[in-house]
């Protein structure tokens, strides 16, 4: 089933959570709602399941307006980040509820209904505790139930919302590849909210960065981390190091000094640097380079972590090199340039600029150029 939101305004009083917000989601699609708290992922879930109605705009399932439709009316598979499970009901009464309770001209016989909740439970991996109750069950089987519950209705849209915000690391990371291999099984049209960027980046065919109530950037999770559109997915988005620099003669400037890397058709004036940590060489004998020295250094999985002090008035950098790196006595001055990077620069006309890819000038690889309005 297609999803179509179309200039979503949603005010809470005087306070807009959704300001004109536009998205189609497309049938078949698992599409993850990323962002902090109070970016208005939750709430665009809510309209579009039906739990809030909107100010202004119109929410479309296929061609049909659903906008003023209900819940039961949606026909919308929901999962709870705390599962809201019945206590008092067995597994299989569990995924069986929803069907039960339809109105008898809907409801399927009984046998049936028996029948689809089992095969269901085995497509999650419970089978054989279909008589067990949620209490005698673990975190991670109990969100297995409300899935299969989910499912048991045959929605046109699964929706949910940050499902595994209460399990520890591990479940979490054990059911993100389970759930992306039921959905390839299934094909529901899925829509997920969470605030874990790696959850997103692992789990959906396309990613929407939100922030304050609108959409920053849609895209698939390569495209959301490689080539972020503006200051704050790139800052959300993994980890980044943003440095104010100025640009003179098509030359990018750190303080006093270039640094090697040039934009030759971008004007003199201010801007920001972005780079991730990992995208940097470390550069002998420097002539025109970045340098700090080291202030923390930590071995993190497979890399070591380097925190450094750049000078006064400016933020620390963070870098990453392989963990048999000996640079890591602390006050050990460390010399590096940026391989891939982007530029933002204020547009100071308040008009929309897009994103500019360009060739960089040195040995590093292609840099990215865009503009943001203030």
């Amino acid at each position: 089933m297609e999803v179509r939101v179309q200039n979503i305004r949603k005010e809470f009083g005087r306070f807009p959570a959704l300001d004109n917000v536009s998205l189609d989601i497309r049938s078949g699609e698992l599409i993850a709602l990323l962002g902090p708290s109070g970016s208005g992922k939750t709430t665009l879930l809510r309209l579009v399941a039906g739990l809030e109605s909107p100010t202004d705009g119109t929410i479309f399932f296929g061609d049909d307006d659903a906008s003023q439709k209900t819940v039961q009316q949606r026909n919308i598979g929901f999962v709870f980040q705390h599962y809201a499970l019945f206590r008092h009901m067995t597994v299989l009464d569990n995924v069986s509820f929803g069907l039960k309770v339809r109105p008898s001209n809907r409801r399927p016989p009984a046998a049936e209904i028996r029948s689809r909740a089992l095969d269901l439970l085995d497509l999650v991996q419970l089978s054989g505790l279909e008589k067990r109750y949620p209490a005698q069950l673990s975190g991670g089987q109990r969100q297995r139930v409300a899935l299969a519950r989910a499912m048991a209705v045959e929605p046109n849209v699964l929706l949910l919302d940050e499902p595994f915000g209460a399990l520890d690391a591990q479940v979490r990371k054990e059911l993100r590849r389970w759930l992306r291999e039921i959905h390839d099984r299934t094909g529901h049209t899925t829509i997920f909210v969470t605030h874990d960027q790696e959850e997103a980046l692992e789990l959906a065919d396309r990613v929407v960065v939100m922030s304050k109530g609108a959409i920053e950037q849609v895209g698939t999770p390569d495209e959301i981390y490689d080539h972020p559109v503006s200051p704050f997915v790139f800052g959300f988005i993994g980890q980044s190091n943003a440095l104010s620099v100025t640009l003179q003669n098509g030359e990018i400037w750190f303080e006093d000094r270039p640094i090697g890397l040039r934009a030759p058709t971008e004007p003199d004036g201010p801007a920001t640097l972005y780079f991730r940590p990992h995208d940097i060489e470390l550069i002998d004998g420097c002539g025109g380079c970045l340098a700090g020295l080291v202030t923390a250094s930590r071995r993190v999985a497979g890399t070591r972590h380097l925190e450094l002090d750049l000078g006064r008035n400016h933020p620390h950098a963070e870098i990453e090199l392989p963990p048999e790196r000996t640079t890591t006595q602390d006050r050990a001055r460390v010399a590096f340039r940026p391989t891939k990077w982007k530029l933002f620069r204020d547009d100071k006309a308040g008009a929309e600029v897009t994103s500019t890819d360009v060739e960089a000038e040195t040995q590093a690889q292609p840099f990215e150029l865009a503009r943001t309005g203030t």
